[in-house]
Order: structure tokens, then C-alpha cells, then sequence
């Protein structure tokens, strides 16, 4: 493994917090994204659908970051949060477009591209294969406190101290030298 493997999850410097569970029809733990969720095949944010969250869960956020990009600090593909906790399901592309399928209130913030949405997989041709890691967390608050301009550095501050519950799905991208 290398280095570049080891690097932390953005999570793993939160406190223990109940897990519940996430799935997905477009992502599958451990295996490669398929194009939809790539920048340059459709950029396309993932359904994902979650159940056992703990019941005092108030509200949900979700992001997707993949801590081996070459910047020292990770890159953050999608943040998201102040979803309704009566709202268990995203459908693919609601972090897109029209975001029909994020429900009221839901708030967006910048990825790492600038973006008020989901962006997808581009690692670097031949930097090996990327970690994204797609986290829904369960929320304590109805309102996680920070508005669509803050960074996703500032959500997870405030995510770090309200989360009561956290569910992660881990998908894989390469590109290789060449191409």
C-alpha cells in the first residue's frame, strides 16, 4: 500500500458517533465508479439511500471527498446538509442541475472545484487510484448552522460537533498514465 493509501478519511479525526447504513444503485463498496460518477463521463452525484440512523437524527448532510488527491489537504466532490430527516433517499443527480431531487431546504455548498454541486472523479492520470468516499451524516439539529457560502472545512467543523450518527460507502477511480 502506498502512501498515498494511508492517508485519513476526513471522519477519522470526529469522535465515535452510532453508524448506520448507506447504499447505493450507482456505487458499490470498494469497486471502481462507474462513468456516470466520473467529471469527464457525466458527473453525475450517485443515488444513495440510508436506514438505521439513530432516532434522534433531526436532519441529514452528505458529502463525498477523496482524501488521496494530490493537494496535501484531500479534495471535497459534494457537500450537502440541512435534508429533512423524514428524507432517507437522494436519486442520482440531485447534487446537479435542477437539483430536483434534493428536497427543500437542503443546503449546497462549494466543492473544491468552486461549484455549488457535485463533481465527479478526476484524479490525475498514472497518481494511481483514488478513494471517494460518499458519508451521510445524522444530524442532532434540524439546522447544522453554516449557510451555502461557507467552505466544506466549515461544514465539517460544525458536522465534527453535531453528528450523532455517520454511514459511509467507499468507491475507487483511476486513471492511467496515458490516457
Amino acid at each position: 500500500m502506498t502512501e498515498q493509501k494511508r492517508r485519513p478519511l476526513p471522519h477519522d479525526f470526529h469522535p465515535p458517533v452510532a453508524s448506520f447504513a448507506v447504499v447505493s444503485d450507482d456505487v458499490s463498496e470498494g469497486a471502481e465508479l462507474k462513468p456516470d460518477q466520473v467529471q469527464a463521463g457525466g458527473n453525475t452525484s450517485p443515488h444513495l439511500s440510508w436506514e438505521g440512523f439513530p432516532e434522534e437524527t433531526r436532519s441529514f448532510a452528505v458529502t463525498c471527498f477523496d482524501p488521496d488527491a494530490p493537494t496535501g489537504s484531500g479534495f471535497w466532490h459534494w457537500t450537502v446538509f440541512d435534508i429533512p430527516a423524514s428524507v432517507t433517499e437522494l436519486p442520482a443527480g440531485a447534487g446537479g442541475g435542477d437539483f430536483a431531487g434534493l428536497p427543500p431546504g437542503a443546503v449546497h455548498v462549494r466543492n473544491d472545484y468552486g461549484d455549488k454541486e457535485f463533481v465527479g472523479a478526476a484524479p490525475p492520470p498514472g497518481d494511481g487510484p483514488h478513494r471517494y468516499v460518499f458519508t451521510v451524516y445524522a444530524v442532532g439539529d434540524e439546522k447544522l448552522g453554516p449557510d451555502s457560502d461557507a467552505t466544506p472545512a466549515a461544514v465539517g467543523f460544525n458536522l465534527r460537533f453535531k453528528a450523532i450518527g455517520r454511514a459511509q460507502l467507499i468507491g475507487e477511480y483511476e486513471v492511467r498514465a496515458g490516457s
